[in-house]
């Protein structure tokens, strides 16, 4: 993923009601929900709807499909994964740890892990 694509997916995410959206559809799954679903479960208008699934849909981070009358959104799991794995790709400095997971990341490096805090 390149970084004017990763920056358009975290613009879209960086707002409430997209995030909200976001999530729900990453819980769903590959079978999405239609538009109107999605605006009562979260309490948004469809008119704010409409927006911000285009917004999302413009980073790449859902998809559409169209389904009788229904317009079905679906969170497009590989940009999501592409975005992980570009904001991931050098943790720990490439070795194969995670932070969270094991504190002792934390302390690998010269400066006693602090490097990412300046």
């Amino acid at each position: 993923m390149d970084t004017k694509n990763v920056i358009s997916a975290l613009a879209a995410l960086a707002q409430d009601s997209r995030l909200a959206i976001f999530r729900l559809l990453i819980q769903l799954g590959p079978t999405g929900m239609a538009a109107s679903k999605i605006g009562e479960r979260l309490d948004i208008p469809a008119s704010s709807l409409s927006f911000h699934l285009k917004e999302l849909a413009h980073a790449g981070l859902v998809t559409v499909r169209q389904e009788g009358r229904f317009m079905i959104y679906v969170a497009n799991f590989d940009t999501m994964n592409a975005l992980m794995g570009f904001l991931t790709d050098n943790c720990c400095g490439g070795n194969p740890c995670s932070p969270l997971h094991q504190p002792e990341c934390m302390n690998a490096g010269a400066d006693g892990g602090n490097a990412w805090r300046d």
